[in-house]
């Protein structure tokens, strides 16, 4: 199978064709090849027509987690030989086990020329130079991402993670004007410019562009206006993806800031509602759970697969940008979800009250020490450096999470530094119950 050049710009509708034969070949693939789909299925072969997938019992990371110790490493839906696993990858475990990624040299191409349609969606491409901060030690968010970033052209800095006072350095130094990490970083690096570099604003770094993946955050208007302020950089959401599918298949581009579904052409997607696994439709204004099937993936394909992330729909005509993929942003993940007296709580409508107030530094936590149901939302907030607490800021916070969210809350303000600041990805729910 030829991939087809931007067939992020191509309409859907145009693509239909592509997507069926495309399938035809997977399906009997995945039915020849992958025990553990076989076992899923009962022996039954999948459907000709990629629109009557829906017959297929989904599958989800719960039966990945139980087929690799089963089958190590790589699990039986493994459905290449082993001598074709060209790259091996880790997952971060950020939800769980972390499990063992297996890519063929044909699924590496189509990774990375999927993710660098992302990459440039964003704003990368030639001429520029981006310093690449996530951890190269197994996780896909380093050597992948990496190879997804010169994808678009652009001279890539492969730093990784640790190092943050040469980091700056090498920044000012080298001319670079844009930096792949997640979210959080940027307060990591603000921490040691105002202990390293005292004379040295963010700004003055000369950072034009922020390439953000990994953790949620950038659908906040009020974080995005902050990096914007303090660092003079575009913040964009450029990394969008499911480890296990593709590191990298949707992004925001410079015109509105949903994501962009960008893989039509290798990918299919489905909407459910995550309590029934009653198929919804894929349109403006609808929310549900992502499911992925892919349309082409030799070592490890995956069949309506559970990616466990609640999106949103916020349309499906062509952008302005040139984008005809689905647009969407993240609610949050089911795991993550928190109910509270019957209203589903995510930690990014959390971020979005904390962003609100200056005296915080957006840091915060949910720290569940029961198991459900829950009847207040436990929170720990905490406060911005050189900022103090008159008091009232645990009851005024609280008030405004049951104004915007509807929720009780209780809120606990911890001092400045007391959340670990990551380089990696930040889990904003913590469990201590059994």
């Amino acid at each position: 199978m030829t991939l087809i050049h931007d067939a992020h710009k191509i309409p859907p509708a145009d693509l239909e064709a592509h997507r069926q034969a495309a399938w035809e070949r997977q399906g009997a693939y995945v039915a020849a090849n992958s025990a553990f789909y076989r076992r899923l299925w009962d022996g039954k072969a999948p459907p000709a027509r990629l629109g009557d997938l829906a017959e297929l019992p989904f599958s989800d990371k719960a039966g990945l987690r139980l087929s690799q110790p089963a089958h190590p490493p790589f699990g039986d839906y493994l459905a290449a030989p082993r001598a074709r696993v060209s790259r091996l990858h880790r997952t971060s475990g950020t939800t769980g086990q972390a499990m063992n990624l297996a890519l063929s040299a044909r699924d590496c191409e189509i990774t990375e020329v999927v993710g660098g349609r992302a990459q440039a969606l964003a704003g990368l491409g030639p001429g520029m130079t981006v310093v690449h901060c996530l951890n190269y030690q197994m996780w896909m968010g380093g050597l992948t991402d990496h190879m997804t970033l010169e994808r678009t052209g652009a001279t890539v800095v492969p730093f990784g993670v640790g190092s943050t006072e040469l980091l700056v350095r090498t920044i000012l130094e080298t001319g670079i004007d844009a930096i792949s990490c997640t979210p959080s970083y940027p307060t990591v690096l603000e921490r040691v410019i105002a202990e390293r570099f005292p004379d040295l604003a963010p700004r003055d770094l000369g950072l034009k562009l922020g390439l953000f993946g990994g953790e949620p955050g950038l659908d906040d208007p009020a974080f995005r206006q902050r990096l914007r302020d303090v660092w003079g950089m575009e913040p964009r959401n450029a990394n969008y993806g499911v480890s296990d599918v593709f590191c990298n298949f949707a992004s925001q581009c410079g015109e509105v800031t949903d994501l962009h579904f960008v893989a039509h052409d290798v990918l299919h997607a489905e909407l459910i509602d995550p309590e029934t696994g009653a198929p919804k439709p894929l349109e403006p204004g609808a929310e549900g759970e992502l499911v992925l099937t892919h349309l082409e993936r030799e070592c490890q394909p995956l069949v309506r697969f559970r990616t466990g992330d609640i999106i949103a729909i916020g349309g499906t005509d062509t952008c302005t940008c040139g984008c005809t993929g689905f647009r969407f942003r993240v609610v949050g993940r089911s795991d993550d979800m928190v109910v509270v007296r019957g209203l589903n709580m995510f930690p990014t409508m959390v971020a979005a009250v904390i962003g609100a107030f200056a005296e915080l530094s957006g840091d915060y936590r949910i720290m569940l020490d029961t198991p459900p149901p829950h009847d207040r939302l436990p929170v720990q907030a905490e406060l911005a450096k050189g900022r103090a607490d008159d008091g009232t800021l645990a009851r005024r916070l609280e008030a405004e999470l049951k104004a915007k969210l509807g929720a009780t809350a209780a809120v606990t303000i911890v001092p400045a530094g007391t959340f670990p600041a990551t380089e990696g990805k930040t889990r904003r729910v913590l469990r201590s119950y059994a």
